[in-house]
């Protein structure tokens, strides 16, 4: 695996490229997430495929996200990276936060050779608000070290039914960095709220029949801990109304455990839809 950073549009990218044969997929995380989230999806499908795992601006070790941040200037970064990097028929994945960007990068770019959402890209309402929404001061926290940091973020994912291992103390380490005497997440919280905000702005029906090529949308449908799902399948009526090629597999898991554990049944849907490509 290679770790390098790309100009795009002026601005930094970080990006884990790992080679393979068969095509490009490109891994986009979720809202609060790093390249470290796609980890299992990397470990599936490297080898086979050039995966290639990005921080998105104000995340990780991409350079930071602007004042008006939102998914559609995600997907701009997105775009240009595609084209600095010289991919042909891209494979996007999207996860969450990063479900939202790959579904307008596929419906401006139509060499996009497939789409892959995991539970997101839906029709956004209040109920995202009040789950999501609560959970994002933690950004904004001071810590006095990083293990600080992994101890308070290992509290925060037991609630929400997530079995903590040596992957996700990895992830969160890699969230974490020294600022002013402390410790503190990467990312700025107003930015992560304004990127939040910005998926109120997309419009399933608008954006999803721009998109010609196959799409596989896999629905976390378990509860988070002691709320319910992120989205309820309803959220997605647009989204698969509009969208042309779509077929539709439904998931036990919940929204988090869908990438911070290793979901067989996932990785398996997702391989046979790349077969059929």
């Amino acid at each position: 695996m290679e770790f390098y950073k790309v100009n795009v549009n002026g601005n930094e990218i970080q990006v884990a490229d790992y080679p393979g044969e068969k095509g490009t997929i490109i891994a986009i995380h979720g809202l609060t997430g790093t390249h470290k989230n796609m980890h299992y999806y990397a470990e599936q499908f490297k080898a086979d495929y050039r995966f290639i795992s990005i921080d998105l601006r104000g995340r990780g070790n991409s350079a930071a996200a602007d004042s008006d941040t939102s998914i559609f200037k995600h997907a701009d970064d997105v775009l240009g990276l595609i084209e600095e990097l010289k991919i042909v028929n891209p494979i996007l994945l999207g996860y969450s936060m990063g479900a939202f960007i790959s579904t307008i990068v596929a419906s401006r770019l139509k060499s996009v050779e497939a789409l892959i959402l995991l539970d997101g890209a839906a029709k956004a309402s209040e109920h995202q608000r009040g789950i999501v929404q609560p959970s994002l001061g933690r950004i904004s926290r001071e810590f006095t070290s990083k293990q600080h940091y992994t101890e308070e973020i290992q509290k925060i994912y037991a609630n929400l039914g997530i079995q903590w291992n040596g992957v996700l103390q990895e992830t969160a380490e890699y969230e974490v960095g020294p600022a002013n005497g402390h410790w503190e997440n990467k990312a700025t919280e107003s930015r992560i709220v304004t990127d939040f905000d910005s998926f109120y702005s997309f419009d399933p029906k608008e954006i999803c029949q721009q998109i010609d090529c196959p799409v596989l949308l896999v629905y976390a449908e378990g509860n988070i801990g002691a709320m319910p799902p992120l989205f309820y399948l309803s959220d997605y009526d647009e989204t698969q109304k509009h969208t042309k090629r779509i077929q539709t597999v439904v998931s036990d898991c919940n929204h988090y455990t869908m990438v911070f554990e290793k979901r067989e049944e996932i990785l398996q849907a997702v391989n046979s839809f790349l077969k059929e490509l």
